[in-house]
């Protein structure tokens, strides 16, 4: 039954000049999940997402969102459907304060992300929005701090509280933890467990301890194929994932950690 699925993709492929990135695809992410996409660079990840926000046209295949076809719209279409990639149309301006971008995110709902013609006080209303959304991804303390002087992983979570502004129902987060350190992984694991609360989430992510420690569901690429999938226990057994990810003996490495 497809009821439960929120996202579906059905065949989904990909050709560049006769290369197939992504082939036959069909993947279902149950709504209320994380669940992530895992595999070995140059294993379709990354274009499978772009696929999915409408950043590249599929060759063949259809994509659903909640039951309903959106192969032909465009990005920002399904991004006021709820489905929100973030890290990427959520960019933040690093010469404005961590309150200011998520101001101008909430704007973006009214038509526009800038409303200069308007007085501070017919938007004031935003303000305390904003100071909610930076409560929720622990942010609160920076709301005056201009973002290109904020530490790299509280940048991450702005970008997160910027994407929240859309009112997402079901968030893409591409390589959310990529070039952070220990402490900085630890604080954003624990930002998409509280954010993904009665959302969907649907992350690629390298780090398999990331990984373990938050999503319910995982599909495993390579060679732009499924090659798996199942829970954490499931698909960190199989030899096959073992083996395609990153070699047998480092993945046991891994998953052990």
């Amino acid at each position: 039954m497809t009821q439960n699925f929120i996202l579906e993709t059905r065949g989904l492929t990909k050709e560049f000049r006769g290369f197939t990135a992504v082939d036959d695809v069909n993947l279902q992410v149950q709504e209320g999940h994380i669940h992530a996409l895992i595999g070995p660079n140059g294993a379709g990840k990354t274009t499978v997402f772009n696929l999915l926000t409408k950043f590249l046209p599929p060759t063949r295949g259809e994509i659903l969102y909640r039951g309903n076809a959106i192969t032909g719209m465009k990005a920002n279409e399904i991004a006021r459907l709820g489905l929100v990639r973030s890290f990427q149309i959520s960019a933040v301006f690093g010469h404005m304060t961590a309150m200011e971008n998520v101001r101008v995110a909430l704007q973006r709902p009214m038509g526009t992300s800038f409303h200069f013609w308007k007085s501070e006080r017919t938007l004031d209303h935003l303000n305390d929005r904003a100071i909610e959304l930076l409560e929720e991804v622990g942010l609160r303390e920076y709301a005056d701090v201009l973002t290109v002087e904020m530490p790299y992983g509280r940048k991450r979570a702005l970008e997160v509280a910027t994407t929240l502004a859309m009112d997402p129902t079901m968030m893409l987060l591409d390589e959310p933890t990529q070039g952070m350190g220990a402490e900085d992984v630890d604080r954003i694991v624990e930002l998409i467990r509280r954010v993904a609360k009665g959302r969907t989430v649907l992350m690629v992510e390298h780090n398999l301890s990331v990984v373990s420690r938050l999503c319910d569901r995982i599909t495993v690429l390579a060679r732009g194929s499924v090659l798996a999938e199942g829970d954490y226990a499931t698909v960190s057994a199989d030899s096959r994932v073992k083996e395609a990810y990153m070699g047998s003996e480092s993945a046991e490495e891994e998953t052990s950690a």
